[in-house]
């Protein structure tokens, strides 16, 4: 069994709570970086550990700290990215839900590291019950002089405040979670400027997301060195991965990079193996935005390797051959599931989300969905994959912020992958509907739905 740094003691009976959380460790890691260390000796165990980050894109999370501005008589903040909005993607709940202080402490660690005196959790609208979780942690770390002002008679203050979106997924990408902190419309913004140079309120300001604050406890315990030897390569520490799909063990397990993605889907340990038997189909590895891998390339790279559960080796062979980590939403299909099927669930939801700033974005992801409604519901033609192919590569790369990408990798990676299954669907439309939907012929998509 792997080692675990955020979830080992988060079903300990009562860990929600102050008094259990501390009596297991907690706030240990708290003490020792505000009493015994510097802003900047916290700040260089954070890029020793080799920490990338947990929300997606895995840049190194030192890195990106100490990219932090820090003009004299100007306010510097820290925001936690709670918008845990992507589809397959739920380990930022499991954390708030289960083990609450573990985030708060990392909050504080990291505000003082960053010198935030005020610092933000800009949680998902749909976690309404969370929020009343986060918000009792916050004040009973206040009781206990851990959150307020003069912690631990150090002379730091650090408040927290907890701020609801209203279920946008485009406000998981910083600038736009920025734009609705500050009460504006969620829209992405043009950068330069970056957060870390004119963020919230114009000041300099990091965004990390649950995981990533979190791991900064560990990090403080056990030293950014020893934390570092944790996994391989650039791939440091644990991750959490969330498992869901045609699995026998969907849920939260928390890796440490080093295992193969065979291991991970078909060890009891983990996903438990295809559900009912089946025969495994593909994956989406790092939540709904990452390209989609078959069977052959989920297994093995390229070169015949086991492929491993980390960031080097999924993304091995570029998006040819590879994926992404992403956010670690892995989201297992087995061989009765309809490629086709989910690109046009994808696609819909990216449709739906997109802010409609960018051209590409808006245009394409709706253009990408009816073309897709066509294929699915009886009335694709084969010139349409290569419509919908152009369309993808129009909107990548074209966009103000990377929700057009992520709109974009899903229809690329099916038909790259599965293009005999889109023919398929052009060929056999009634036998595709039958198949789908138990219809023998062409179906509105409402009423499809519907039935």
């Amino acid at each position: 069994m792997g080692r675990k740094l955020l979830l080992e003691k988060a079903h300990v009976e009562g860990i929600r709570h102050f008094d259990v959380y501390r009596r297991e460790g907690g706030y240990k890691a708290a003490e020792k970086a505000l009493t015994t260390m510097a802003p900047d000796a916290v700040t260089e165990e954070v890029k020793k550990s080799g920490l990338r980050g947990r929300g997606g894109a895995g840049f190194p999370a030192g890195m990106k700290w100490s990219f932090l501005a820090k003009p004299e008589g100007i306010p510097r903040y820290l925001v936690c990215n709670a918008d845990e909005s992507e589809p397959g993607t739920f380990k930022d709940r499991y954390l708030m839900e289960f083990i609450p202080h573990l985030l708060i402490e990392g909050l504080v660690i990291s505000s003082f590291a960053l010198g935030s005196n005020r610092t933000y959790i800009y949680i998902r609208g749909e976690y309404a019950w969370i929020v009343d979780i986060l918000e009792e942690a916050i004040e009973e770390a206040r009781a206990n002089n851990f959150v307020g002002n003069n912690i631990l008679g150090t002379g730091f203050n650090c408040e927290i405040y907890v701020q609801r979106g209203a279920g946008a997924y485009i406000c998981g990408e910083e600038t736009a979670l920025l734009e609705s902190l500050e009460g504006k419309r969620g829209n992405p913004r043009i950068k330069p400027p970056f957060p870390a140079v004119k963020g919230l309120w114009d000041s300099p300001t990091v965004v990390n997301n649950v995981e990533t604050l979190a791991a900064v406890v560990p990090i403080i315990n056990i030293g950014g060195e020893e934390y570092a030897k944790i996994g391989v390569g650039k791939s440091t520490g644990t991750k959490l991965i969330s498992a869901c799909g045609n699995i026998n063990k969907p849920g939260v397990y928390e890796i440490d990079m080093t295992i193969s993605v065979e291991e991970f889907i078909y060890s009891d340990e983990y996903c438990g193996g295809i559900a009912n038997g089946k025969r495994l189909k593909a994956c989406i590895p790092g939540g709904s935005s990452v390209p989609i891998l078959p069977a052959n390339l989920l297994l093995k790279t390229a070169k015949g390797e086991p492929r491993i559960m980390n960031y080097e080796s999924l993304s091995d062979g570029g998006f040819a051959t590879g994926t992404m980590m992403g956010s670690g939403g892995f989201i297992v299909l087995d061989e009765d599931q309809c490629i086709v099927k989910n690109t046009l669930t994808l696609a819909r939801f990216y449709r739906h989300e997109s802010c409609g700033q960018c051209s590409p974005c808006r245009e394409g992801t709706g253009w990408m969905e009816k073309i897709l409604k066509n294929i699915e519901y009886g009335k694709g033609k084969k010139s349409d994959i290569d419509l919908l192919w152009d369309i993808q590569r129009k909107i990548e790369g074209n966009t103000i912020c990377p929700l057009g990408d992520a709109a974009a990798w899903p229809v690329a990676a099916a038909i790259r992958h599965f293009r005999d299954e889109f023919e398929w669907h052009v060929d056999h439309p009634v036998e595709c509907l039958q198949r789908n939907y138990g219809l023998a012929g062409y179906a509105e998509p409402l009423a499809v739905a519907t039935a």
